[in-house]
């Protein structure tokens, strides 16, 4: 069982509420009374992180309750500890957050916001692993190389998305999430992935899509955005400007043109010249 023992009025509010809102089963007493005998862990605030030499004691941050609380679980369920975050690649990655068997936290969030939560969630845990799903190989290389400071697997996919039912449409990438979590894959440092013809021309066809001139991306800018060097508007960007620059390069060409067809003989309706 968990118990709250804390005279820090925001540790205590923090930690309470974050417990409630699980529906986790637990009890309060004062940091100087006896604890319960089920007493499994104890949360409490910096001011009383040695009073508890006989149980596990989770110090809690009043800035960070939802840590607490997460180190608080994983500890009931027997798990060391260990924080593990599956993650299924994409557009918009699906993230989910384990202790144990037991998902505490879960997000969707743009895939260029995904490793600034995964890395929150990691830097927060003690001994986090990070396992992502080898789909949407782009995106899933963009995370794997991009994240630091944590142990990252590979983890096959394969059959980590279930049927979803009436009601439950935008729940697949979380609960694939979940599912990949479960899974051990091979530790990984980085991932090369050299883009296909059909990722180039998808990246090319979102440019276009994205643009307000109708004008997609080259295939130069179209590898940096596979690689995770550039977003699709950061391309955009660059494309405009090269564009620019080509256009202004190109006045004096105009300018010849211009004088070309001002001196040409103008021609009927026919398309015959007109003679004198």
């Amino acid at each position: 069982m968990i118990v709250v023992a804390t005279a820090d009025f925001e540790v205590y509010h923090g930690v309470v509420n974050e417990l409630r809102e699980r529906g986790t089963q637990f009890t309060t007493v004062e940091p100087d009374e006896e604890l319960p005998e089920r007493t499994t862990v104890v949360v409490t605030g910096a001011d009383h992180a040695d009073d508890f030499a006989t149980v596990t004691t989770v110090v809690a941050d009043p800035d960070h309750p939802r840590r607490a609380v997460d180190q608080a679980l994983a500890a009931v369920r027997g798990n060391g500890g260990r924080t593990i975050i599956g993650v299924d690649p994409g557009r918009k990655p699906g993230i989910a957050v384990l202790a144990g068997e037991m998902v505490v936290a879960a997000f969707q969030v743009p895939l260029s916001d995904a490793v600034d939560v995964i890395q929150r969630e990691a830097d927060e845990a003690t001994n986090p692993v990070v396992r992502v799903g080898d789909g949407a190989r782009l995106q899933s290389a963009k995370l794997v190389n991009d994240l630091e400071d944590v142990t990252v697997e590979l983890v096959d996919e394969t059959g980590t998305t279930p049927y979803l039912g009436t009601g439950s449409r935008g729940m697949g990438d979380v609960l694939a999430a979940a599912n990949i979590a479960r899974l051990e894959g091979e530790v990984v440092d980085s991932r090369d992935i050299e883009p296909t013809a059909g990722e180039l021309q998808v990246i090319k066809d979102r440019s276009r899509e994205q643009s307000e001139e109708n004008r997609a991306i080259d295939e130069v800018l179209a590898r940096r955005v596979a690689a995770g060097e550039l977003t699709i508007d950061e391309a955009l960007s660059e494309h405009r400007t090269d564009g620019d620059s080509d256009d202004a390069g190109s006045t004096e060409d105009d300018t010849d043109d211009t004088g070309d067809d001002a001196t040409a003989m103008p021609s009927d309706a026919n398309g015959d010249t007109d003679r004198e």
